[in-house]
């Protein structure tokens, strides 16, 4: 490997563990003021623990021998002793921390829909519960010679797309959001306009952060291919995030008269996470009326959660697994050469499908069954006085704008 690779490489890891920062940063400036210690601790708890496990054992999991096997051994190299003293262990070590970051950043994004209710140790529990299985095998199904991996040569169709994680990331974390929203259930007085974001200024830096670090997220990797495919990842996250915050604006213009600046970031998220499985994938052209599309249709689906009555404080759900569907699918359209409208038939579309649609029932299932299991042990939900008084001080004894003691 040669140095400027591998300078790459260490870069785009660094941007993308900044990457959970910055979450920590939209979603704190999403909640109310009395909460927002709790919300960024969610993200820097789920950075430490997840960080360690994958280190333990984690990685390890994210790589299987056979399409048949559910995950990889998770003793087979125990604190990764072995690659280390491989001949190539800095690497294989390197990619191995590249790894860390997809995973860390996983969990974190669950957190935004338990938002000013959840217990911060019971939270803990479920990152790494979830994480271990969930997450790694989901990794091993994606990215390391599992099932979804090998779904195309199995059914003898084209293999299934997903450069950076549409499923393994945005839908695997937009699923477990949705299942434990339903678990916690809804805030108190939970309705629509109830809450604002108490720092817009936080959610803009947050959203630029992720916008920065997610050229890391897509184009990352390629510093194993010596960047061949460099210039089409990096116009494609750049044209479809555009885009969608004019779709999500042109949409938030029509229906509530105003496009406002939490939407236009929100919009940028939007964009990224429909982009990430595509972006090696499509033409320039395509990309941008991806991320219009994405833009357009989160606006409108995080209204979901009061239609339908589930309490998704930050529209994990709205943004990420509805942009990590849409972003799966639309390459079974448009995918270069192989999408049913770009060269191809529906063949592409059915492995998307399959792909998408089995993480995000198994994700559901076993993030629901987990968050049923510590609610009835240990307790998942703070008391509603603590909750309508801020948890920060509850929870972690601290305030986020303690500016009348300086």
């Amino acid at each position: 490997m040669d140095t400027g690779s591998i300078a790459w490489g260490i870069t785009a890891t660094a941007l993308v563990l900044f990457m959970t920062p910055g979450v920590a940063f939209f979603y704190g400036g999403l909640v109310k003021a009395k909460s927002v210690v709790s919300m960024m601790m969610m993200s820097f708890g789920a950075l430490g623990l997840i960080s360690v496990l994958w280190i333990l054992y984690g990685f390890n999991m994210s790589a299987v021998d056979s399409p048949l096997q559910f995950a990889g051994n998770p003793f087979s190299d125990f604190g990764l002793s072995a690659l280390a003293s491989g001949e190539t262990g800095n690497t294989d070590l390197l990619g191995a921390t590249y790894g860390a970051t997809f995973a860390i950043i996983t969990v974190a994004l669950i957190s935004g829909a338990v938002a000013d209710r959840a217990k911060f140790g019971s939270w803990m529990i479920f990152a790494g519960i979830w994480a271990t299985l969930v997450y790694f095998p989901v990794a091993a199904w994606v990215w390391g010679g599992g099932w979804i991996m090998s779904l195309g040569e199995t059914l003898g169709l084209p293999g299934v797309i997903d450069y950076a994680g549409g499923t393994a990331v945005h839908i695997n974390a937009g699923a477990a959001a949705l299942a434990l929203a339903l678990v916690l259930g809804k805030r108190v007085g939970f309705q629509k306009g109830i809450t604002k974001p108490h720092n817009v200024p936080l959610v803009l830096i947050g959203a630029a952060v992720l916008w920065f670090g997610w050229f890391g997220f897509n184009a990352g990797a390629e510093w194993l291919n010596g960047l061949e495919n460099v210039g089409i990842i990096v116009i494609n996250t750049f044209g479809a995030t555009a885009a969608a915050i004019l779709g999500w604006m042109i949409v938030e213009k029509f229906k509530d008269g105003k496009a406002t600046s939490v939407g236009a970031a929100s919009g940028a998220v939007a964009g990224l996470v429909a982009i990430t499985p595509a972006c090696a994938n499509l033409e320039p052209g395509w990309a941008l009326l991806l991320g219009a599309v994405a833009g357009a249709v989160c606006a409108l689906a995080i209204e979901l959660k009061f239609k339908l009555g589930f309490d998704d404080s930050l529209d994990v759900v709205g943004i990420h697994l509805v942009g990590g569907v849409i972003g799966t699918l639309y390459l079974g359209l448009f995918a270069t050469d192989t999408g049913l409208f770009t060269g191809g038939d529906f063949g592409q579309l059915v492995v998307q499908a399959i792909a998408a649609f089995s993480v995000l029932v198994y994700s559901f299932i076993v993030a629901y069954l987990l968050g049923r299991a510590i609610e009835k042990t240990i307790g998942f939900r703070i008391k509603s006085e603590d909750e309508l008084a801020g948890i920060d001080t509850i929870v972690h004894g601290e305030e986020g704008y303690a500016l009348d003691r300086v």
